[in-house]
């Protein structure tokens, strides 16, 4: 058997969600990647309690839906698996360029961006590429992408936040111990990190207490 993997490109068309409206008096606007196995649409309703006045909300949709089991009736999606991750790096990163170009997001409002679960590394790795500088990055029970350095981060003059469930079924303790270096390494004094109480989940009431 002789096989060639190919490449091509092509353009295609996905969606993404928002929640309230951008006006004049918009205070905050958030970029949220969910985590595996979420929709965005859904993802959205950890934010629904924030003043719809003073925020809106933002949720790219990762391309890669598929049937959730064991009943196969609801559909998730993800962001990246470790099989073509530099090309599909790359077509998140183009992607999200093209929600911030259609939203207008820029630094005219306190930008925040969060990555929960496996939002985490599409979060991080965007504002690294694009130098985005956004007021908090948010990393809320994801893992750091090893190949980000000290210098991929020098120009993010924001606050980054580290939130975990000390009970994260995901996060054991020599886990957590690396991933407070890793994040302590490339933020130093512009980190704070927020342990609570809980297993790997999306935390509202430290959500809402970002702003």
């Amino acid at each position: 058997m002789n096989s060639t993997e190919q490449e091509i490109s092509y353009t295609i068309t996905n969606s993404y969600s928002t929640l309230n409206t951008f006006t004049a008096d918009t205070k905050h606007v958030w970029f949220v990647c969910h985590g595996m196995g979420y929709l965005s649409r859904y993802f959205l309703k950890y934010f629904k309690e924030l003043p719809a006045k003073d925020n809106y909300i933002i949720a790219p949709q990762a391309q890669s839906k598929y049937y959730i089991t064991p009943k196969f009736t609801h559909v998730g999606a993800g962001w990246l698996t470790r099989e073509n991750t530099q090309i599909d790096t790359q077509n998140v990163m183009t992607y999200f360029d093209a929600i911030f170009e259609r939203e207008k997001i820029s630094e005219a409002k306190q930008l925040i961006v969060l990555g929960y679960s496996q939002g985490v590394s599409v979060a991080m790795r965007y504002v690294a590429k694009r130098r985005i500088q956004c007021s908090q990055l948010v990393l809320h029970s994801g893992g750091i992408p090893e190949e980000l350095t000290p210098q991929d981060f020098n120009f993010f003059k924001g606050k980054a936040k580290l939130i975990y469930g000390t009970n994260d079924e995901y996060l054991n303790d020599k886990r957590m111990l690396l991933e407070h270096t890793k994040a302590k390494a490339l933020f130093d004094n512009r980190l704070d990190v927020i342990p609570f109480d809980g297993v790997h989940e999306v935390n509202v009431k430290l959500i809402h207490s970002l702003v």
